[in-house]
């Protein structure tokens, strides 16, 4: 009798084991058929689309010109340090004043002063070699200046007149724009009334109706005008010739993306 009881017992157990596999198999299946078939739904849900795409550019001649120079002195304080690299930043400062630049358009843009430190290594005497070690040797200032010159045709002259200072950490020249912000305006615009043309024109051929836009990108490419190596070469002491710096052009590209809907 008892081992009926057992067998009994056994099989409402295995019976409830294959209930809850039947309803759990159920269950995700009713899950997997719900998803499956809002996700067939919604393939339908998106609105047609057309995205075009266009580029817009400004071409205008630089009306500024910028660089930058550094000076560097090392002394055995930091007083004369200072003393010595300010003298150099201020004449050439006076220079540039004299010579038409704004105060506005000249500013430092790093000073440093830190202690310089040597590793002195003592000679080694009948095959005694002592340990060397780091000693203090002195002070070094460092103070870098960027320059905006208005007058572009100045820029060669000023670079030249500066290097009479002993200042030869001359780089960066550069030609640009200043009211930069309107021409990416301008450039913009001519980009976006392109893209407009083009959508017309493709939705002509497809034989569909533009209706609202819908999102709009855009990307900016921006070429400047000679500097670099260039510059450089023109700098170096106020005994060489001046030489002729072009400032060619610079032009501002824009790109944007245009998404329309299309009409139902």
């Amino acid at each position: 009798m008892t081992n009926i009881k057992r067998i009994f017992e056994d099989w409402k157990f295995a019976t409830g084991l294959v209930a809850f596999a039947i309803a759990t198999v159920a269950l995700f299946l009713s899950v997997f058929l719900i998803v499956s078939t809002l996700a067939v739904e919604g393939q339908y849900d998106y609105p047609n689309q057309i995205t075009v795409s266009a580029s817009g550019e400004v071409v205008a001649i630089p009306d500024i010109a910028t660089f930058n120079f550094s000076v560097n002195e090392t002394s055995e304080s930091v007083d004369s340090a200072q003393n010595a690299a300010a003298e150099k930043i201020n004449s050439a400062i006076s220079y540039l004043k004299e010579n038409g630049v704004d105060e506005k358009d000249i500013k430092t843009t790093s000073y440093n002063a830190y202690p310089k430190y040597e590793w002195i290594q003592e000679l080694c005497l009948e095959g005694r070699c002592p340990g060397g070690k780091q000693e203090l040797v002195g002070y070094q200032v460092s103070q870098t200046i960027s320059v905006k010159v208005r007058e572009t045709d100045k820029a060669g002259e000023l670079l030249s007149g500066i290097g009479a200072f002993e200042i030869s950490n001359i780089s960066g020249l550069s030609f640009t724009i200043d009211d930069r912000e309107a021409l990416e305006d301008q450039a913009r615009d001519a980009a976006i009334a392109n893209a407009k043309v083009k959508a017309k024109n493709l939705a002509k051929s497809l034989g569909v109706d533009l209706e609202d836009i819908t999102s709009f990108g855009e990307e900016e490419n921006y070429y400047g005008g000679y500097g670099g190596e260039f510059a450089e070469s023109a700098v170096y002491g106020a005994s060489k010739s001046i030489a002729e710096i072009p400032t060619g052009e610079n032009t501002i590209t824009k790109t944007v993306w245009i998404t329309y809907e299309l009409e139902s």
